[in-house]
């Protein structure tokens, strides 16, 4: 009696959770999370820049598998007559690490239509937070700074001083300031460099002699030509511009105020040129002085640059750099699958096993790397095919032999062997 008692208390409380999820609406749907708009944007850039057909079915994305990385991109745009020519670089990820982004939390329809806009701030001060940052670098003069994004940016020479919110720094010649936190720079205005383009120097095989020599001419054409607009740079995000160290110890960058928002820097201390004979001071490539000539980066763009030129470059003449941009980014690497049903005809079996079952879908494995912007977008750079585990095959011994019992195999007597015991 005691048991039948207790599995008609169990039947009444199953009935009533039955009841209590049909009146609250639960369904097997309503369950399921919804994906995130990140991961959902970029499967549709996905299907639409691949050109996916209708019976093709795209899957995977699972935020919990995406590894994300920090890298430094840089992209150009180079005219040769009437030819424009974009390179894009993008350095090598050093580490890839599962991190809980917050824009994967955001999903599509649900919760996020009725909180409003208050999820969507948050979101975006968080992704703020997170944005990666250039390794801070230095820039000298002559030459003009336009800064966006930075609004609390800090003004130090060396001691902080206060000029109000910045937009635009001229620099004299001379002035070199350290940039820290930006996270991009940019050229504002295309410049023209003279051609032809020499890079080997005899006795300095090791120093990109010929980006060296297109600095100091750009530098020259700057400093002799007053007329000429200066070299013009978009800064985005600073955080602080500092004096650099200087080999005297009394030369401090002296500020002048030009207008609100706008200061010039100068320096009573010239900056030595490029191709100066004082073996002492190392080459560095104008206006980025952090750059020393002999460095190995520097001697694969001048290795790019000339096969980009070609024949040209050994002409006489000019070429213009339309666009110039160094940014760091974030990477996210997610794995997807993309399957098809198999139709009659499409696939040949005379290679296929005959023991084996004819599979009905046909799949295949990608990896995809994107990039991400600021607001939580993730735009597709490279999709690469990646080959799947592949599980190691065991065949039952009556498959092999055909299915032939053992009462029909002939016995075969081996050879004595005298000296086992």
């Amino acid at each position: 009696m005691e048991i039948r008692l207790q599995f008609l208390a169990i039947v009444l409380a199953f009935v009533a959770i039955q009841a209590y999820s049909s009146s609250a609406g639960i369904s097997s749907q309503t369950l399921t999370p919804p994906s995130p708009k990140a991961i959902s944007d970029l499967k549709d850039a996905i299907v639409k820049g691949l050109g996916l057909q209708a019976d093709l079915k795209v899957s995977g994305f699972d935020v919990r598998d995406a590894r994300v990385g920090k890298a430094v991109a840089y992209e150009f745009a180079i005219e040769i007559g009437t030819k424009v020519i974009p390179v894009k670089l993008l350095e090598d990820v050093s580490r890839w690490d599962f991190v809980d982004l917050p824009f994967f939390h955001r999903m599509n329809g649900g919760n996020e239509a009725k909180e409003g806009n208050s999820l969507a701030e948050i979101g975006k001060k968080k992704d703020a937070s997170a944005l990666p940052e250039l390794p801070p670098f230095q820039l000298a003069g002559p030459m003009e700074l336009w800064i966006q994004d930075g609004d609390d940016m800090r003004l130090a020479l060396p001691h902080d001083v206060e000029a109000g919110a910045l937009k635009k720094v001229v620099l004299s010649d001379g002035a070199v300031v350290t940039v820290k936190g930006a996270r991009s720079v940019s050229l504002r205005h295309p410049i023209e460099l003279p051609l032809p383009f020499n890079r080997s120097v005899v006795g300095q095989p090791h120093l990109a002699t010929g980006l060296l020599s297109l600095a100091q001419a750009l530098r020259d054409a700057f400093k002799s030509d007053s007329q000429k607009p200066l070299l013009s740079l978009r800064i985005v995000g600073p955080t602080s511009l500092t004096s650099s160290p200087s080999t005297s110890p009394n030369d401090r960058l002296k500020l002048k105020r030009l207008a609100p928002g706008l200061v010039e820097l100068s320096s009573s201390a010239p900056l030595p040129s490029s191709d100066s004979d004082d073996q002492s001071q190392p080459a560095t490539l104008w206006p980025l002085t952090s750059v020393n000539g002999s460095n190995a980066n520097l001697r694969g763009f001048e290795e790019l640059l000339a096969s980009v030129l070609g024949k040209k470059g050994e002409e006489k003449g000019s070429f213009k750099l339309v666009k110039a941009q160094v940014s760091a980014q974030t990477y996210v690497k997610m794995g997807f699958e993309v399957e098809k049903n198999l139709l009659e005809g499409q696939v040949n079996w005379d290679e296929y096993p005959e023991w084996r079952t004819r599979p009905q879908k046909g799949r295949a494995h990608f990896e995809v790397l994107a990039r991400i912007e600021e607001g939580g977008k993730v735009v597709p750079e490279r999709i690469v095919p990646v080959k799947p585990f592949e599980a190691q095959e065991s065949v039952a011994e009556s498959v092999v032999t055909g299915n032939v019992t053992m009462s029909t195999v002939e016995t075969v007597q081996a050879a004595p062997v005298y000296f086992t015991l």
